[in-house]
């Protein structure tokens, strides 16, 4: 070896041990130390997941956990939310996904049985009061007691009503106190017929899930599932009493049916337009009702009691994940995140876009104060304090979900009678929860 070889294998070393000596000595002077706020060196990166972009989640809300967490360096994965879906599955497979994203519950809760959803219960018992939140904020919770995620918001429905039809007609305008035989009979009495044709329904008889079929077999003692979210209750008479209901409002031409929906724009025009009286509306759409048809009086109450006297409020909840795949310190930054969106300051933002609920009680309390349309609010608030119910939902909800739907569409048509269609319900879906097991 050379003299001068022999100098630079030296100084090498020598550079290498006082390397090794820095990296495992902690901090540097005038540095913060790691995970403290201010600190830079050594920044926690956190990878966020927004489907639907700012425009589902306020940038506000993003801008302001940077602002305040300085030590976390935050990085935005957003996409539409169909694009979302489908590329969250990929990275998922390819374990590239974010630390922390939101999705439907339903979907949340087939992440947490297939382990891909940190169990997040030890985190909300350390830091958070559940009291001081609405039973919402456990929406993601598991029989077994697991909680997959909290909400992003909270989307519950309440019987909308057209105050000027209702005056027109001379009758009584919906109370907190209608059960669904009265709404049955208010739809008669506001149903209009012209010759062979009707120009007014008293209701919009809707057969999705949320502000279709499930609160009619609610209302009328039936489930989907049973209290396990095991077991298909579609064979329980209960159930298929709520679906006939809906189905004579359709069939004997009190309700809207789906072909005069689509001749006049749809659910929420027919509403606005009068050309139906009343509808169970989703919260959210209370923004799209001030935007486009801001003329339109229109209120809400509760809506309406099931035959036990209890209230059943489907409510809808996209739901905040922590990956479990992510490492600790993420899955901390991730955590930082959720409390900071569950907080008071971000709790009050989200009460001031309209598009959803928040879980936080204070922040609830403020919309008794709203002066926009509907001017009851509490119709929704408190509604879901009193009845507040998911839509049964379980790690198979999207599965099954998708073939009861298929078989109501054709019960509501008339092309299955409701008795043969809740058999074929009950063996389809007790075959996909068995098939989970």
């Amino acid at each position: 070896m050379s003299k001068k070889v022999k100098v630079f294998t030296l100084i090498l070393a020598f550079m290498m041990i006082f390397t090794a000596c820095s990296s495992s000595g902690g901090s540097t002077d005038g540095e913060t130390p790691p995970g403290e706020p201010g600190g830079s060196k050594d920044k926690v990166t956190l990878k966020i997941g927004l489907p639907g972009s700012y425009e589902v989640t306020s940038k506000e809300i993003i801008d302001g956990f940077i602002a305040s967490h300085p030590h976390i360096n935050v990085e935005i994965q957003e996409a539409p939310w169909g694009d979302f879906t489908s590329k969250i599955a990929t990275q998922i497979a390819g374990n590239t996904m974010p630390d922390v994203w939101f999705q439907e519950n339903a979907t949340i809760l087939s992440y947490g049985q297939r382990g891909v959803a940190e169990d997040l219960s030890s985190y909300i018992e350390a830091d958070l009061k559940a009291d001081e939140y609405i039973d919402g904020l456990f929406s993601a919770k598991t029989p077994e007691g697991k909680i997959w995620g909290v909400p992003h918001g909270i989307n519950p429905i309440a019987l909308a009503y057209n105050q000027d039809v209702f005056e027109k007609a001379g009758v009584p305008v919906p109370t907190d106190d209608w059960t669904y035989d009265d709404l049955i009979e208010a739809s008669k009495k506001l149903t209009i017929k012209e010759g062979d044709k009707t120009s007014q329904f008293g209701f919009i008889g809707s057969f999705s899930i949320t502000n279709g079929w499930f609160p009619w077999i609610k209302q009328a003692g039936g489930s989907a599932l049973d209290d396990t979210l095991t077991k298909s209750r579609f064979d329980d008479p209960k159930t298929a009493v709520g679906l006939q209901q809906l189905y004579d409002g359709l069939d004997q031409g009190y309700f809207a049916d789906i072909d005069f929906l689509k001749a006049n724009g749809g659910e929420l025009e027919v509403f606005a337009s009068g050309k139906a009286a009343m509808y169970f509306l989703q919260y959210s759409l209370q923004v799209n009702m001030n935007e486009s048809f801001a003329d339109t009086n229109w209120d809400v109450v509760k809506i309406p009691k099931g035959v036990d006297g209890k209230r059943y409020v489907p409510m809808v909840a996209n739901t905040w994940l922590v990956s479990s795949r992510a490492k600790q310190e993420s899955k901390d930054a991730a955590w930082e995140f959720l409390k900071y969106y569950l907080g008071d300051e971000v709790q009050d933002m989200i009460v001031k876009t309209g598009s959803t609920l928040p879980v936080k009680k204070s922040a609830l309390d403020q919309l008794k104060d709203s002066t926009t349309k509907p001017l009851n609010k509490e119709a929704f608030t408190d509604g879901i304090n009193e009845g507040g119910v998911t839509l049964d939902e379980n790690a198979t909800w999207s599965e099954w979900r998708i073939l009861v739907q298929q078989v109501v569409n054709e019960i509501m048509v008339g092309n299955v009678s409701v008795e043969d269609g809740v058999k074929d319900i009950h063996t389809k879906v007790q075959d996909v929860l068995d098939s989970s097991k």
